[in-house]
């Protein structure tokens, strides 16, 4: 899987990249992901990327000439030049796991990462967006939920993970939440390993681990619906 990230700010990706999932993934040569500041394709001396908004108003307007020309110079180096492209907005679908599973499929995709007040409108109108959200609230830019984003399509990559079953037993894959999980000691602080994870019984194992993925959505569903 190949990830082209449109950013004005790519060290911030430089951690992200080498550690982990993700660092492991690229190590395999599992997962490709191209760092394409856009600032490189400003064209004035000062390589201006935003301007004050047309009418007034606070903060400043990512410009469209350079972002057409990145993507367009993106997708011109593409075999396939329609490949998904994804604008992070506050208003955009939210980044779920079937959207992860659809990204982990795809050969190449474009990430486009926002900054300052938001995009020239033009933007946005100039390109078959898919508009992705990490949540109703504000955050500063777009590289975040591009590193959510990929980070969430590149586990689901066979042969990324250490165990193939690991992915399909997250939570959400079926749409429940994942059960509970203990490990050694048996007992920490009074609190003691459930009788039946020691048992040794499969079956009853597997059928306490699926009442508690129950449980937990059910809970985390009605949370969803009482919250303001």
């Amino acid at each position: 899987m190949k990830v082209s990230v449109l950013t004005l700010f790519p060290r911030l990706f430089e951690a992200f990249l080498e550690e982990s999932i993700v660092g492991i993934a690229r190590a395999k040569g599992l997962l490709d992901v191209e760092l394409v500041d856009f600032r490189d394709f400003a064209t004035d001396v000062h390589r201006t990327v935003d301007d004050r908004p047309f009418g007034g108003g606070p903060g400043m307007v990512i410009k469209p000439e350079p972002v057409f020309a990145a993507v367009e110079s993106v997708l011109a180096a593409c075999e396939r030049p329609e490949i998904p492209k994804l604008l992070f907005t506050p208003t955009g679908r939210p980044l779920d796991h079937a959207l992860a599973e659809w990204l982990a499929q795809q050969p190449h995709w474009l990430a486009l990462c926002g900054r300052y007040e938001g995009f020239d409108e033009r933007i946005h109108e100039g390109f078959e967006w898919q508009e992705v959200s990490l949540g109703p609230f504000v955050l500063s830019g777009g590289e975040l939920p591009a590193m959510a984003a990929i980070e969430a399509a590149t586990r689901l990559l066979p042969g990324v993970l250490g165990h193939e079953e690991s992915a399909q037993r997250d939570s959400f894959v079926d749409g429940l939440l994942d059960h509970p999980h203990y490990t050694r000691p048996r007992s920490f602080r009074g609190r003691a390993v459930p009788d039946v994870l020691l048992s040794g019984n499969h079956e009853e194992i597997e059928s306490w681990r699926r009442r508690q993925s129950a449980r937990r959505t059910a809970a985390w569903k009605a949370f969803q619906e009482e919250r303001p």
